[in-house]
């Protein structure tokens, strides 16, 4: 066998060993059908495909002060909305509305509307594909 013939089976063995990113439904890990709202501090933007994650302080009932992750469209996507990396700053306050997460406990919403109050700023994809 010549050594052309073994390319197949070096790709396949190192394509099994790469992890690959997972990109999920997000009905399938939210209620799509309900919605909450959060408000706090946004502490980081991580702009990235497949989603782009949102992290933000949000003080409970009690004053507990509790991290939230917003799921987001991709960078790829929010660039074509207009937006950047450069969109937020961690300390900016926002108003975060999307569908919850579905194991219980967790603090993690999918993001459908963000609002940023000191200037204005809102941003709400649903009527765009």
């Amino acid at each position: 066998m010549k050594f052309a013939e073994f390319i197949p089976f070096i790709a396949a063995a190192f394509m099994a060993g790469v992890p690959a990113y997972a990109h999920h439904s997000f009905a399938a890990t939210y209620f799509e059908d309900q919605t909450v709202r959060i408000e706090g501090k946004l502490v980081d933007l991580d702009f990235r495909s497949p989603h782009s994650l949102v992290t933000v302080e949000v003080p409970d009932d009690q004053g507990k002060v509790n991290s939230w992750v917003a799921e987001w469209r991709s960078g790829t996507r929010l660039t074509r909305d207009g937006l950047s990396k450069d969109s937020f700053r961690p300390g900016d306050h926002v108003i975060i509305t999307g569908s919850p997460w579905r194991t219980s406990g967790e603090h993690k919403i999918h993001l459908k509307i963000i609002d940023r109050p000191s200037d204005g700023f809102k941003w709400s994809g649903s009527d765009r594909r």
